[in-house]
C-alpha cells in the first residue's frame, strides 16, 4: 500500500468515522506527521501547521492539489474530528490563540506520534489496543450521539424500535402508540417505514397470509397496521414533507391490494390542524383523518368504515 491507503488504514484502526477515512482527511494527517511518500513511519515527528499548510504539503509532497477555498472543508470535515478524537490539538504552542487568528495551527498529540512511529511492526496492535483501552473511538461517541436522538417506539407486541430523529418519525411513533390503541386495538404492524430505513419493520409472513406481494416498483404507506378480529388492514400516511392519501394514492394501492381480503381503511395522519389544512384539498373521499394534537377523534371524509 502506498502512504495514504497506510494512513487510511491508521484512521480506520482509530476509530475515525468513514468520513474522516477518505484522501483529504489522510493527506492532512501525513502533514501533521510530516512524512512524505517515502518516509518511513518511524520518521513521523509532531510538526505545527497552519491549514494553509496543509493544503502546501499535500501539493508538494503529494501532488494534490486543492483550492484556497478547501481550508473550510479541512478545518469542519477533518480538523474538528481530529481534535474530538484526541488526535491533534489546536495551537499546542499558544493555547490561547484566539480560534479565528490567522497563526491558528495544529499538531498530532505525541501519543499519536509514539503510536504511528511502530506501525508495521509486531508492536503495533498491542500499542493500539492501549490507547483505544482508555478512550471511546470517535465513531463509538457519534453512533451513541445518534442514538440518543433515536425517536424510541414500543409495539404491542413489547418489541422497541429507535426511528431516526425528525417530525415525520415523531408523528409516526404517535400513530403506534396512540391511534392504534384507540381505531385499531389489537392491531399488530405490519409495515414500520423509516425515513432512514425505509423496511425498518416488516412482518413477511402477515404480508404473504394477506396476499399482499410489495415489488421494487411499489411502495407501501408509512405504516400498515391488521386488525385480525374485525379483518381490517389500516393503511396510514404520516404527512409532514410528503402527501396524505390522495385520489391518485388511493387508486394506486387499491391496485396493488387487490388481492388483499380485508377491508382497507385510508388514514392520513397529521401533527396539528394547521398540517392537516395544508393538505386537506389533496385527501381522498372514504379516507380517514387523525390528528396527534387531538388523538381521541377521527375527521371521516364521508367514510362509513367505522360507522358503518
Amino acid at each position: 500500500m502506498g502512504k495514504i491507503e497506510e494512513t487510511q488504514e491508521i484512521l480506520h484502526a482509530l476509530g475515525l468515522p468513514p468520513a474522516q477515512q477518505n484522501d483529504l482527511s489522510a493527506l492532512t494527517f501525513l502533514a501533521l506527521a510530516n512524512l512524505g511518500e517515502k518516509d518511513p513511519w518511524p520518521n513521523a515527528e509532531p510538526v505545527r501547521r497552519r491549514i494553509h499548510d496543509i493544503l502546501i504539503f499535500a501539493k508538494e509532497a503529494y501532488a494534490r492539489e486543492y483550492a484556497e477555498n478547501t481550508r473550510e472543508t479541512v478545518r469542519r470535515q477533518v480538523i474538528h474530528q481530529f481534535e474530538q478524537a484526541r488526535i491533534a490539538n489546536r495551537n499546542p504552542d499558544n493555547p490561547s490563540l484566539a480560534t479565528n487568528s490567522p497563526r491558528t495551527h495544529y499538531a498530532l498529540t505525541d501519543q499519536i506520534v509514539g503510536l504511528i512511529r511502530g506501525y508495521g511492526e509486531k508492536t503495533w496492535d498491542g500499542r493500539l489496543k492501549r490507547i483505544l483501552g482508555n478512550r471511546k473511538t470517535l465513531w463509538e461517541v457519534y453512533r451513541k450521539e445518534r442514538k440518543s436522538r433515536m425517536v424510541p417506539v414500543r409495539l404491542p407486541s413489547g418489541k422497541k424500535l429507535h426511528l431516526s430523529p425528525g417530525k415525520h418519525n415523531e408523528l409516526q411513533a404517535a400513530v403506534i402508540e396512540q391511534f392504534a390503541p384507540r381505531f385499531a386495538p389489537g392491531s399488530m404492524p405490519v409495515y414500520v417505514g423509516d425515513t432512514a430505513r425505509k423496511t425498518l419493520h416488516v412482518n413477511e409472513k402477515l404480508l404473504r397470509s394477506l396476499n399482499i406481494t410489495v415489488t421494487e416498483h411499489d411502495k407501501l404507506p408509512d405504516l400498515v397496521l391488521y386488525d385480525k378480529n374485525r379483518n381490517r388492514l389500516f393503511l396510514i400516511e404520516a404527512v409532514t414533507s410528503h402527501g396524505p392519501v390522495s385520489p391518485k394514492r388511493q387508486y394506486e394501492l387499491d391496485h396493488m391490494l387487490k388481492d388483499c381480503p380485508a377491508d382497507l381503511i385510508y388514514v392520513s395522519a397529521f401533527a396539528d390542524f394547521r398540517e392537516f389544512k395544508r393538505h386537506v384539498v389533496n385527501i381522498a373521499w372514504e379516507t380517514e383523518v387523525w390528528l396527534s394534537e387531538i388523538p381521541d377523534h377521527l375527521i371521516h371524509f364521508n367514510g362509513d368504515k367505522f360507522l358503518g
